[in-house]
């Protein structure tokens, strides 16, 4: 009997498969197949499942669901999740807020780090699903600020990272306090003996899950040669853009998780000069077959796609391939770049990869027993170095063909007004200036450089989150958070329309680097020269100070306190 293709098929409701379908999900990873299923039905569930496997999808899209058929009042959460750090709760509970926006479920992570109060606050406005550290989550308990009587469900999310933390004590007294009756899930890279010995002493007859991590055949991957650049996600587009400059693949093949980043990124590239198409499920097979005729034309040179799309594909020219997210699981990573290097080619595999990430890089290197070089984003100089590289080697290359006789005449011409050096310096400078060189990146800023991970035992970096979608303008075209200005107070932003500055650039900025929420940015003014930012006073210093740490639109900006208090 062949396994569910589709969310549907797995018994989730037409909501929440809707939601999966906005963010561009096309169909489930094997953990997701064989737990949701088991999760829907009330089952305990031991999974055992390595990182990036999309078991966070796994756990949450059953419980999500379990959450809303019981329809419970938010005052108590009714699901608890308990992860070993606070970026892994982060990222756990914006994954709940993006599957569970169709259902009005609130989410909130606790973690240690963040103000007490702020915590507080948040767990008596009332809040469904609680993300937490362990530690944190017992400081909670033990004042009485977390209450668990209403807990339906409760996972262990990387449960050997915990314990290797040294939270056993910690998640057995959250384990005592949660009621017998609800449903426990366990999760975890290996299952070592202490693991299994928490799954038989607190776990109800759990099904147990496996997902096998196998490697590609030995010797599949030598002409391969493997990249990974640690990249804030905001750096991403501008790093990628380096990258593809210094490589000048005849043809890269660029995966995306998502039908929607696949498109975005397409546009992008193709709005900075790349030949770039979409492949991905959402196309008829008439577009799918135009895209890959021009493909196979030599008319692209960039093919962005999501995993199921390019399934099937090979194209002999194909020189590269581009991550531009790590995959979900090292034998999708060792699927992708097999498709070049092949028939005794030479290939190239790039993976850009937050620093939150490295956990996957690491896991890809064990299952494969390759390792993946960390290199640092080229820098302008290094692309104009390339690219006189590149003119050098296309000018040796006419020179040894030899067929130029009928140019003669213009440098014989040419030399009896000015010195020969002078004459094939300004030729080269010529040709160079023909094939693109030195190119637009000469007035941008080289991007942040990202540490290298660290590959000790259970290291993590901290990330970056997605940025949220720009909230509706005022008729006047300002970007409004919660309409209301009165209150707030604006700082001052240097860059404007001359640097191509959007109010979505400042409220990405804004959310991902002072941790704040949409809803508490006021209106943004675009000047030519400068933009002005409404915000609470207790905000404005954080702000400030995280707005001045990092690059935005590729620049360091001046960022205070706005002086000019009845500037329009």
């Amino acid at each position: 009997m062949s396994l569910p293709a589709t969310f549907a098929d797995l018994g989730l409701q037409p909501s929440l498969v809707e939601t999966l379908a906005t963010l561009g999900y096309e169909e489930p990873t094997p953990i997701q197949r064989e737990t949701i299923p088991l999760l829907l039905a009330g089952r305990d569930v031991v999974g055992q499942a390595a990182t990036g496997t999309g078991k966070t999808a796994a756990f949450a899209l059953p419980l999500l669901q379990r959450i809303e058929r019981a329809r419970p009042h938010p005052s108590r959460p009714v699901l608890l999740v308990l992860v070993p750090t606070r970026e892994l709760a982060m990222q756990v509970a914006e994954a709940f807020h993006r599957y569970g926006r169709a259902t009005g479920t609130t989410v909130l992570p606790i973690y240690g780090g963040q103000a007490f109060d702020q915590q507080i606050r948040g767990l008596r406005r009332g809040v469904h699903v609680v993300v937490a550290t362990p530690g944190r989550a017992l400081d909670h308990l033990r004042r009485g600020t977390l209450v668990l009587s209403e807990l339906i469900a409760l996972v262990l999310d990387e449960a050997d990272e915990m314990l290797d933390m040294g939270f056993a004590d910690e998640i057995d007294l959250i384990l005592d306090a949660a009621p017998a009756a609800r449903q426990t899930a366990l999760f975890s890279a290996t299952i070592p003996t202490r693991i299994a010995a928490i799954a038989e002493r607190r776990l109800r007859g759990p099904a147990r899950v496996a997902i096998s991590r196998k490697a590609g055949a030995p010797g599949s991957l030598p002409k391969v040669r493997q990249t990974a650049y640690v990249v804030a996600r905001p750096n991403k587009l501008n790093a990628l853009s380096r990258i593809l400059d210094l490589e000048a693949p005849t043809l890269a093949l660029v995966f995306c998780r998502t039908r929607t980043e696949v498109d975005t990124l397409t546009q992008t590239l193709a709005a900075r000069g790349y030949g770039a198409e979409a492949l991905h499920g959402g196309m008829t097979q008439d577009q799918r077959n135009r895209v890959m005729k021009r493909t196979r034309s030599g008319a692209v040179d960039l093919l962005v796609a999501t995993d199921v799309a390019a399934r099937g594909l090979d194209i002999p020219q194909l020189s590269h391939v581009v991550n531009f997210d790590v995959p979900n699981s090292p034998a999708a990573y060792v699927h992708r770049i097999g498709r070049t290097g092949r028939a005794g080619r030479a290939g190239v595999a790039i993976t850009l990869a937050e620093p939150r990430e490295h956990r996957l890089l690491r896991n890809i290197e064990q299952v494969t027993k390759q390792r993946i070089e960390i290199a640092v984003v080229p820098t302008v100089v290094d692309v104009r170095a390339r690219r006189l590289d590149l003119t050098r080697a296309s000018i040796s290359e006419l020179i040894r063909a030899g067929n130029f006789d009928g140019y003669r005449v213009v440098v014989e011409a040419l030399a009896q007004e000015f010195d020969l050096m002078d004459i094939a310096t300004a030729a080269v400078q010529h040709a160079h200036t023909a094939a693109g060189g030195p190119g637009t990146e000469a007035d941008e800023a080289d991007p942040p450089v990202v540490p290298a991970p660290s590959r000790s035992k259970g290291a993590r970096s901290n990330g970056q989150k997605l940025s949220l979608p720009p909230t509706p303008r005022d008729s006047a075209g300002f970007h409004r958070g919660n309409g209301v200005s009165s209150g707030l107070v604006r700082i001052y932003v240097g860059a404007g329309r001359k640097a191509n500055m959007r109010p979505a650039d400042l409220v990405g900025a804004i959310i991902n680097q002072a941790g704040i929420t949409g809803q508490d940015i006021g209106a943004i003014e675009i000047a030519d020269r400068f933009s002005l930012v409404e915000l609470p006073e207790e905000l404005v210093d954080q702000v400030i100070t995280a707005l001045r740490a990092v690059t935005v639109k590729g620049k360091r900006l001046t960022v205070r306190r706005d002086k000019a208090k009845g500037r329009e």
